[in-house]
């Protein structure tokens, strides 16, 4: 019966003694109310785990929140395990005390970095300075900051998780683009994945048509989901969407369409040994429809050297390639099918401003022909004479991929009242990432003066 009870505490107030049952009855009480105030049930309280995760919601940090909760679980489960596994025989440390005593010391180390993260999130909610940070530092001071903020009425939160999602799900588009028969239209209703046993929505709500000709920057910050958006109109990550690139859809006739769209991912792909030619020329093999003959595939191959400068290096070593000469070979393998839109991903990484330069003033030749070329740089201001357009992904405060903007340049700086784009994308980060965060504000502003 001793060691039910014992079990019991540690479980439910992770210790036996009085003081920490007094700490434990504080605490959920503390963060009942806390959860009352942000529209969360508070009979979450008393669920281990799941009373961390809901406490990273009411923070708006659910991320950190899915590691805290799984490592608060592993703790329970190590204090269970320490009860009934011998830590020690004849006072030496066996080898299953070992493991625990390490077990413990890592879980303890993880579980203070994501409680310094979760309660800094909950400050920022109540409006409350970072000084109170170093109360929320100590098991004990952090239970009674808990209590002041929940039965304190002075203490509100500015908003409400379900309030919160429920304002951003009325920005739904009902809308969609109109369908050009030159051009590209995008009407992506969502893209989900299922993280943590539930649904989580990685973009939402994106439609645009973009004509023929046009050279687009796409922008957004970390965890934005601009490669998720990449992925999902090339159709290699389908979406719950219509994605119809001269009229055809990429999705239903994608074995049509393969040819049509060409993706230059960051990562380059190419053996260091090969030539530039034989490089080339296994591209073509990939790239170009099986009827296409030996003799057309050397010709579009030196076509396409020409246009990117390769020719005076055709026999050399990938290997031996400058970095600028790399990244003109890797965009070349794409472009031997002579697509209709060209995505290309951090072309100029690691490259220089003159040689990032040089590249984008070929990229806006490409979509002068009459291509379509969508771009992500994290330096765009150095080339933003060359673009057209520019599409503003953000994250909203449920964490989903939302379009803040796309438009024109002029308009761009115009709509967010900033002038280059480092600083439209600062404006949607959000603060715990060096931005503004007023991602929701032109999510709603862009879907107001679009959708009504």
């Amino acid at each position: 019966m001793d060691k039910i009870l014992l079990l019991f505490c540690e479980v439910f107030f992770k210790s036996s003694n009085r003081w920490s049952v007094l700490f434990a009855i504080v605490r959920y009480i503390g963060l009942y109310k806390m959860f009352e105030k942000s529209g969360v049930k508070g009979w979450w309280t008393f669920i281990p785990g799941a009373r961390e995760y809901m406490l990273s919601k009411c923070a708006g940090r659910e991320p950190e929140g899915r590691v805290y909760s799984i490592v608060e679980v592993l703790s329970i489960v190590l204090s269970v395990i320490s009860l009934f596994v011998p830590s020690m025989v004849n006072d030496e440390f066996t080898i299953a005390g070992v493991f625990i005593v390490i077990g413990a010391v890592t879980l303890g180390l993880v579980s203070f970095i994501y409680v310094i993260r979760i309660w800094s999130g909950i400050l920022d909610v109540y409006g409350l300075r970072k000084r109170w940070l170093f109360l929320c530092v100590f098991s004990f001071s952090r239970a009674v900051v808990a209590l002041v903020l929940g039965l304190n009425n002075k203490y509100q939160p500015a908003w409400q998780v379900e309030d919160i999602q429920n304002e951003m799900a009325k920005l739904a588009s009902s809308g969609s683009a109109s369908v050009m028969n030159e051009g590209l239209t995008v009407n992506l209703k969502e893209r989900t994945v299922t993280e943590f046993f539930q649904k989580k929505t990685l973009l939402r709500d994106i439609h645009m048509s973009i004509p023929q000709g046009h050279m687009v920057l796409l922008l957004g910050g970390s965890g934005a989901g601009k490669t998720t958006y990449l992925n999902a109109i090339n159709g290699y990550e389908k979406a719950n969407a219509e994605v119809l690139l001269n009229g055809t859809n990429l999705y239903t006739q994608y074995k049509k369409m393969q040819y049509e769209v060409g993706f230059v991912p960051q990562t380059e792909m190419m053996r260091g040994k090969d030539t530039v030619l034989s490089t080339l020329l296994d591209a073509a093999k990939l790239r170009l429809p099986k009827d296409v003959s030996s003799k057309q595939r050397r010709e579009r191959v030196d076509e396409v050297m020409g246009i990117f400068g390769l020719k005076p290096v055709q026999n050399n070593l990938v290997e031996k390639l400058s970095g600028g000469q790399k990244k003109r070979l890797s965009i070349s393998m794409e472009f031997i099918s002579n697509p209709s839109l060209f995505i290309l991903d951090e072309p100029d990484s690691g490259l220089d401003g003159v040689m990032a330069r040089e590249l984008f003033e070929q990229l806006r030749k490409i979509a002068d022909t009459g291509k379509i070329v969508i771009v992500i740089t994290h330096t765009p201001d150095r080339v933003i004479d060359l673009f057209d357009d520019v599409i503003v992904l953000a994250k909203d405060s449920a964490r989903t991929g939302r379009l803040a903007f796309y438009g024109s340049i002029e308009e761009a700086r115009s709509f967010f009242g900033r002038d280059r784009m480092e600083q439209i994308v600062k404006s949607v980060n959000r603060k715990e990432e060096g931005g503004d965060g007023l991602a929701d504000e032109f999510v709603m502003k862009y879907a107001e003066v679009h959708h009504g």
